[in-house]
């Protein structure tokens, strides 16, 4: 089957479904841009379910999707000291996989995009343009050519950093014969976890109801751990820390986020880009992936429409790719404390300021006031040394 297309995205998470409905979408003014979205088909190539979390002023263009959403955030120290707060105007939201690729579907069904279940296998530049190689399911190759290439697959091998750690997670949909659950707060980091020897843990509850959530359990850390280990943990935390009882397991999901200071290339080719996590979108010390994915395929979308180089933007600022790096050094090297170094920023700084520096949304003079609220010495001494530290490529997650 050979296709041609104006763009060609290449796979349907996150970042793949956002360019098209965006690219569904165009202004008035705007070329139509025919496009062809390869989603993998059913089967061990496609991501499993998954759930986002994000947090936006007001209503947004995912709302109808939504699990749930809250206007309130707890902290628990290592001791149990619970940080309570509220972030209004801004609003904390869960958004599962499956809900967004209904939604999309509803959206993409009459329109300039064609989704065509494929696995892509390599993109080849040509001239004007690049050549995409995919299979589907049943053996039968497809080529699309297009102009532009928008990749959102995950990079198979995250280049050298001075320091890479690994954000993995195992949780359980949980639902309980008895009202266990706030539903209008979301436990954000419970550090009553036990603390590994490198790194942090800590626990992480999305209520849906007073009878339902999504219980995880939490690690940054230079390795991920295996299926006993995630079980154990999270039964721990879930039994003793929660005193959860007679619980039914209703869903599991697992996944592992890159925290990494490496530099990712936007561009591969002439005219083939990555998007997406792939292309920095995740928050190096955070993990939080949505929102940068939001704003990263906008601005792609907008140079599209407006017939620009659609080289996707830098998703994080220069001031808090700096951060970050010298944070991730910091945790990596033991010089900071993470369980404190998280809760007392949560216990200082405002809720809503707090959200929007994780998101890089502060100001400069802003992003000094929090800083007050760090360890100084810890982050200077990471600072002085960031520069010496060499670049190495990480193990494989």
């Amino acid at each position: 089957m050979d296709l041609k297309a104006d763009v060609a995205v290449v796979g349907a998470g996150a970042a793949g479904l956002s360019l098209a409905l965006r690219l569904a979408r165009p202004p008035a003014s705007a070329v139509r841009l025919d496009t062809v979205l390869l989603a993998a088909p059913p089967g061990p190539v496609r991501t499993p379910p998954r759930t986002w979390c994000f947090w936006e002023q007001g209503g947004g263009p995912y709302d109808d999707a939504l699990a749930a959403s809250w206007e309130r955030l707890r902290v628990r120290g290592a001791d149990g000291t619970a940080v309570t707060a509220g972030i209004t105007p801004l609003r904390y939201k869960m958004l599962r996989s499956g809900a967004f690729e209904a939604l999309a579907a509803r959206a993409l069904a009459d329109g300039p995009v064609s989704r065509v279940e494929a696995t892509a296998e390599r993109v080849t530049p040509v001239r004007d343009g690049a050549l995409v190689h995919a299979r589907r399911a049943d053996g039968e190759g497809v080529v699309v050519r297009a102009r532009w290439v928008f990749d959102s697959r995950p990079l198979p091998r995250l280049p050298p950093a001075r320091t890479t750690l690994l954000q993995h997670f195992r949780g359980w949909f949980v639902r309980t014969a008895r009202p266990e659950f706030d539903p209008s707060v979301v436990e954000l980091m419970d550090f009553r976890t036990p603390q590994p020897a490198h790194g942090l843990s800590f626990g992480y509850v999305l209520p849906v109801g007073p009878h339902e959530a999504l219980v995880e359990y939490t690690e940054f850390s230079r390795r991920v751990l295996d299926h006993v280990e995630y079980e154990r943990a999270l039964r721990d935390y879930a039994e003793r820390v929660l005193g959860l009882r007679g619980f039914e397991v209703t869903a599991c999901e697992q996944g592992v986020i890159p925290m990494t200071d490496a530099d990712l290339p936007r561009q591969t080719a002439p005219c083939a880009f990555r998007i997406g996590a792939g292309a920095g979108a995740t928050r190096p010390s955070t993990g939080y992936t949505f929102s940068a994915v939001q704003r990263q395929t906008g601005a792609v979308a907008d140079a599209l429409h407006g017939g620009r180089h659609p080289l996707p933007p830098r998703p994080h600022s220069a001031r808090a790719r700096l951060m970050d790096s010298v944070l991730l050094h910091a945790l990596d090297r033991g010089r900071v404390d993470g369980p404190a170094f998280f809760t007392r920023l949560f216990r200082e700084v405002p809720a809503p300021r707090l959200l929007r520096f994780l998101d890089g949304r502060t100001s400069l003079a802003e992003d000094l006031g929090i800083g007050a609220h760090v360890p100084v010495a810890a982050m200077l001494a990471s600072a002085l040394a960031l520069p010496l530290a060499p670049r190495r490529f990480p193990p494989a997650a």
